[in-house]
């Protein structure tokens, strides 16, 4: 696979802030019918996360909140 080693290998020459910011645009550019095929212990951990949101035992906390707090925490500007 020449072309995915060498986009690979141009990309790891990214600073780590542009690599964060490639790969939150390449995960939003995936279709949404073609979700990543699970493991065993992720599935496991999705089914034990949707119990507690729908038991209500955690507090849900939108990706956005998420996603602006760990780029401040990083010293990371903003990634859009």
């Amino acid at each position: 696979m020449p072309e995915y080693e060498s986009v690979f290998s141009a990309a790891a020459k990214l600073s780590v802030s542009d690599r964060l910011r490639l790969i939150d645009d390449l995960a939003a550019s995936v279709p949404d019918d073609q979700p990543p095929t699970l493991s065993n212990e992720w599935l496991v951990e999705v089914e034990r996360r949707s119990a507690e949101l729908d038991a209500g035992t955690v507090t849900p906390e939108p990706w956005a909140d998420i996603r602006t707090r760990l780029f401040r925490e990083h010293g990371i500007g903003d990634a859009s």
